[in-house]
């Protein structure tokens, strides 16, 4: 089995089913990286976001939406 460190702490974790909370090494740390996402802590680069796109929505006539597919 191979170590990863918990991205946190940084925690020496054994990668394999033993490893409950992997790639972290407790519950606190894999609590901490969620609260970081749910906070907007972290970002995902890319051209736009989700506001724009609702905005666009919003902006759309019903006579202008194409049905999906």
């Amino acid at each position: 089995m191979r170590n990863v460190r918990c991205p946190i702490c940084g925690t020496a974790v054994l990668w394999g089913s033993q490893s409950k909370f992997r790639p972290f090494c407790s519950e606190r740390c894999r609590q901490i990286d969620l609260g970081a996402w749910a906070s907007d802590g972290y970002c995902v680069p890319g051209a736009g976001s989700d506001d724009c796109l609702a905005d666009d929505f919003n902006e759309m006539s019903p006579e202008s939406a194409t049905p999906r597919e």
